[in-house]
């Protein structure tokens, strides 16, 4: 941690970002211990490192699965049923209310805007995988694939 902040102490004018981007790449995500060292060695309020670390999307602040599930949320995933999709894999991931990641640590499930297939909705990612006219049963049967290769 000390080496990462060191190395952008002098290289600019406001090190906060890139440091927190670079901490984020070594450690996964930002923890509550990071984030008050950060804010100890930087000499910047821990507020203000919290308030840029939840501003920006590319940070978090929570453990990342092994594999990221992207439901589609756009208008037309959304009008032919993205979001009983997204409770039925809350359900099935066991995620509670305010989790993103399974509790065994192989999913992070996340909502986006638009994957770009609309004529294929609803559509579901998995890392790089796009499944397209997406189903529970669909989903079972991958997210057992993916669960398998562990």
């Amino acid at each position: 941690m000390l080496q990462v902040v060191s190395s952008h102490r002098d290289s600019s004018s406001n090190p906060l970002i890139p440091v927190l981007q670079r901490l984020q790449e070594e450690e996964g995500y930002l923890s509550k211990e990071s984030l008050q060292a950060v804010s100890e060695l930087l000499g910047v309020s821990l507020s203000r490192v919290y308030g840029v670390a939840t501003f920006y999307h590319q940070f978090r602040l929570r453990p990342e699965g092994l594999h990221r599930i992207c439901v589609c949320k756009g208008t037309a995933c959304h009008i032919a049923g993205s979001q009983e999709l997204l409770d039925w894999l809350r359900g099935e991931l066991g995620l509670r209310p305010g989790e993103d990641s399974s509790p065994d640590g192989l999913f992070t499930l996340q909502e986006v805007r638009c994957l770009g297939a609309c004529s294929l909705a609803p559509v579901v990612k998995i890392d790089d995988e796009v499944l397209g006219k997406a189903s529970p049963e669909a989903l079972k049967a991958l997210l057992d694939r993916y669960r398998g290769e562990v």
